[in-house]
């Protein structure tokens, strides 16, 4: 009965950890390029009473012996990479059809990786993110520009005010990983690789797998939020029904006590 009660503890630990995952993902549903989680769980160490192949008899083997599990145990949040629809932004907005990453310098000088395609134009004519990020390799957009577009490829070209021809003044390039569900959030839409990302292979859009760019667009977050709410239901019944296992642990404990008297 001890063991019911700290397994049914681990059943509700789990849950809880789902629901933050589930809130999460809800919470993003508004965020431009949010890869949505699932929690992953795993069944924790068994207790071996009586081990399979064991002799019950003198000419007899048991044939599949006798274990209990002790719980279940968080595995892993895992990062949900199926692509968000496209909504109409600004000129110099982008969203990636496909694998990749833009590129971005952070404040310490290191690289961060970003499916967030919201760029603007700083004071100096740089396209930055919306916390000032520059992004990598640096595109400065002239003062006098007319119009800004942005090819599949990462073109990106604009239009003078007094010249009749566009000139390209940069390309876009995106950055793909082996494992992107390895990658580390910072928060902020902004990722790092890890070992486990492996290191970023940079191309230009629609070549060596990455995918291609949409200029003039966004990427939704790709949270279902009928999804979401399907699963917050799934976890409150078995959030309960360990909270009942618990309850009849204690009961039964309860009883056992009694019979002391």
């Amino acid at each position: 009965m001890l063991r019911s009660l700290f397994t049914s503890a681990t059943g509700l630990t789990a849950q809880q950890f789902n629901l933050d995952v589930v809130s999460h993902n809800l919470a993003n549903v508004s965020t431009t390029g949010f890869k949505r989680s699932r929690a992953d769980f795993t069944d924790m160490v068994y207790q071996t009473m009586r081990e399979a192949g064991g002799q019950s008899g003198p000419n007899s083997q048991l044939p599949t012996g006798t274990r209990v599990g002790l719980g279940v145990s968080v595995a892993a949040t895992v990062p949900i990479q199926s692509q968000g629809t496209l909504v109409a932004g600004n000129g110099t907005d982008m969203a990636i059809q496909g694998q990749g990453y833009f590129q971005v310098q952070l404040p310490d000088g290191s690289t961060g990786y970003t499916r967030d395609g919201s760029f603007r134009v700083d004071g100096t004519g740089k396209l930055v993110t919306a916390e000032g990020y520059a992004m990598q390799p640096e595109i400065t957009i002239p003062p006098n520009a007319d119009t800004v577009n942005i090819s599949n490829e990462g073109q990106v070209i604009v239009k003078v005010i007094g010249q009749q021809n566009a000139t390209s003044v940069g390309t876009v390039q995106l950055s793909t990983f082996i494992n992107p569900s390895g990658l580390r959030a910072n928060g902020g839409n902004i990722f790092s690789p890890t070992p486990a990302s492996g290191a970023p292979a940079t191309s230009n859009p629609g070549t060596q797998g990455a995918g291609t760019l949409r200029g003039g667009y966004l990427e939704a977050s790709n949270v279902d939020i009928v999804e979401e709410m399907v699963r917050m239901i799934i976890i409150q019944r078995a959030y309960d029904a360990n909270s009942k296992s618990i309850q009849a642990a204690d009961e039964m404990l309860a009883t056992t006590n009694g019979l002391k008297r």
